[in-house]
């Protein structure tokens, strides 16, 4: 076994590999960039080396500079995480030349499985079924469009390299056919700088099933399935182990259809081999397709670990240290159920925008797995994933493990940043999902009730109001008054809403609230306070913001009345950045024409391509970026004309 290795990673994913490694005795050099310098995983490790600017392309994605930290630092392997480097067969051959271990496949295997069109290729030769489709070196606009044709619609157009979601389009019809391919083209070239793409059936009422597979470069064993089919845009957000609904034939029939797909490589490590299934009439052992090779550790490997009591970091260890497989095929078997849910810095309400902001406070529920790489007091960057945890439950059933689920989800603290909390919970608790009844077009068909606002109470204004105020703990000094109760106001903020709310302290142990025509009690028993006659949940202040831990962290603001703003609200003149990021593209003209919707300009952030799209109906009067503008949130990007000029 190494004594030490380098991770070449940050956040959730460099945390969980130093756990597993420092429980085995292997020290852990981290490499940060200046962004990360006082990150968790710094924290954490052995040793740490500083390895250039914020940017991936200036710190995590610099293979030679993390390579050099290795080699200074005593390491004798490199463990790549996912994302960043963990799939660049160039990196893979630099550090085996280096004289270090890669924990992870061959070059060559990574390789490949790098491009999906040739991947599918191989697999065709090692019987592995695959969907129709074309993965040609032809590239030419007619060409594709005549084979879309030949496929049938809808047909999905996907980027060769990378994956995640990037570079792919649905296209339901062939009008539309032309600007999905330039769309996917573009993001695909930003993404992977390769802007080729393939173009594949759209299976009817699909589902993304996974199967877990792990070898020692001869031969493979697979860790049973995940079902990742709970997806939006492509990008998974719950994922669970075993998939429902499969049969043992289908399951024998997935595994050893992975089996040979890694064996068919020399694979050495964990990966994972995933699938379209057809799930239209139930599961069927001939109605799954070979769709990618993920040639690393999967962010969702924690509900095959639940299932399994595999450590597949300790086994990723133990292999490229020259180990045999820990476990034949015939002793590994599936104990209960397990979920993993994505918790995330995103502005659900305006379109799943990731989110930055610094976290004032995090907790988790003590009886679920959270493997995160951020703490209370760390920042949520521009600069990567805005992926604040990972909360992983298991139990005995399907049922048990998604009620652990829902409750882990409910006692979730977060606060400092918007998160998709709120959506996770409602996820947690559909009622077609809870059935087990789950494909990828689920949350696009009810994505209305899975974003509904969250509705607060009297109650909550009323706590809000007391953690404002500063008479959670209060004394029986603050409740004196000479002649009568004391009165206090205040004024609250919340969904844009102003709370103007009264409380008359009665004493250190009573407090009344009118809030509106509601009057609300406040007592506290025992040392808790009741509030509406319910226990009162947990708070956290933070300045003049306080969030209130129930129904997934309601959010308010104390506003000072003096300084109220006075001003009209936007009138749709301006289109601003949603967030920092990169102005990749730039549409709009001045003098010219826009409809509502309209695409006018393009941002680059956080890994993805975010479409600025006009407010209202207008006439471009400046363009104020352009692209290869870095700007900030909030920076002025188009102003249309005055609405009475527009005409």
């Amino acid at each position: 076994m190494f004594d030490t290795i380098l991770i070449a990673n940050r956040g959730e994913i460099a945390c969980r590999v130093m756990e597993t490694a420092q429980a085995i005795g292997v020290r852990c050099v981290a490499v940060y960039s200046d962004a990360d310098a006082a990150a968790k995983h710094v924290a954490m490790a052995d040793m740490a080396v500083h390895i250039g600017g914020s940017a991936p392309a200036d710190s995590y994605l610099r293979g030679d500079v993390i390579i050099q930290a290795a080699l200074y630092t005593g390491a004798q392997a490199i463990h790549p995480g996912y994302g960043f480097l963990s799939e660049n067969p160039t990196f893979v051959d630099a550090v085996e030349a280096a004289g270090l271990v890669f924990i992870g496949p061959s070059a060559d295997a990574i390789r490949a499985m790098g491009l999906k069109d040739a991947a599918k290729a191989l697999m065709v030769e090692a019987g592995v079924p695959v969907v129709p489709g074309y993965h040609g070196k032809d590239q030419s606009d007619d060409l594709l469009a005549r084979e879309a044709d030949k496929i049938g619609y809808p047909v999905l157009i996907k980027a060769v390299a990378g994956g995640g979601g990037k570079g792919m389009r649905l296209v339901e019809q062939a009008s539309g056919f032309a600007e999905a391919l330039a769309s996917a083209r573009s993001e695909a070239k930003t993404a992977f700088g390769n802007a080729d793409v393939l173009v594949e059936k759209f299976v009817s009422q699909p589902r993304h099933i996974e199967v877990q597979v792990f070898g020692d470069g001869n031969q493979a064993v697979h860790l049973f399935e995940r079902d990742c089919s709970l997806q939006r845009r492509h990008q998974k957000v719950i994922e669970e182990a075993p998939a429902p609904g499969m049969t043992a034939q289908m399951r024998e029939a997935m595994g050893q259809a992975a089996v040979r797909a890694a064996e068919a490589i020399g694979y050495k490590g964990a990966g994972t081999v995933e699938f379209i299934v057809d799930g239209s009439d139930g599961l069927k052992a001939d109605g799954f397709f070979f769709m990618e090779m993920n040639t690393r550790l999967q962010v969702e490997h924690p509900v095959t670990e639940a299932i399994t009591g595999v450590d597949l970091v300790e086994w990723q260890l133990r292999v490229a240290a020259g180990e045999d497989l820990p476990k034949f095929q015939e002793e590994l078997e599936i104990i209960g159920h397990a979920f993993e849910a994505r918790l995330y810095a995103e502005d659900v309400p305006k379109g799943f925008l990731p989110a930055t902001g610094t976290l004032t406070h995090l907790a988790f529920d003590p009886a679920c797995r959270a493997d995160s790489g951020v703490r209370a007091g760390d920042t949520i960057s521009p600069f990567y994933d805005p992926m604040i945890a990972k909360v992983i439950v298991h139990g005995p059933t399907r049922d048990v493990a998604l009620a652990r689920l829902r409750q882990a989800l409910a006692q979730c603290e977060v606060a400092g940043t918007v998160t998709n909390l709120a959506f996770l919970g409602a996820l947690a608790g559909h009622q077609g999902f809870r059935q087990g009844e789950v494909d990828t077009g689920l949350i696009a068909r009810d994505i209305d009730a899975l974003t509904t606002p969250p509705e607060i109470a009297p109650r909550h204004v009323a706590l809000a109001g007391m953690a404002a105020m500063g008479v959670i703990e209060a004394t029986p000094q603050q409740g004196f008054s000479l002649w009568e109760p004391l009165m206090q106001q205040i004024v609250l903020e919340w969904s844009d809403t102003l709370h103007t709310i009264k409380a008359e302290i009665l004493c250190a142990d009573s407090q009344r609230w009118h809030i509106g025509d509601d009057i609300v009690e406040a007592r506290r028993i025992g040392g808790r306070w009741q509030i509406a006659g319910l226990p009162a949940a947990r708070v956290a202040v933070s300045g003049d913001t306080i969030t209130v831990f129930d129904g997934y962290g309601l959010v308010f603001k104390r506003i000072d009345p003096l300084l109220q703003a006075a001003g009209a609200q936007g009138d749709g003149n301006l289109i601003e950045a949603p967030m920092p990021g990169l102005v990749r593209d730039v549409f709009a003209k001045v003098g010219q024409r826009v409809n509502q919707g309209d695409r006018l300009a393009i941002l680059e952030a956080m890994k993805m391509e975010h479409s600025l799209l006009a407010a209202r109906d207008g006439v471009v009067a400046e363009v104020l970026a352009q692209a290869g503008d870095q700007v900030e949130a909030g920076a002025a990007l188009v102003r249309l004309e005055p609405e009475k000029d527009a005409a």
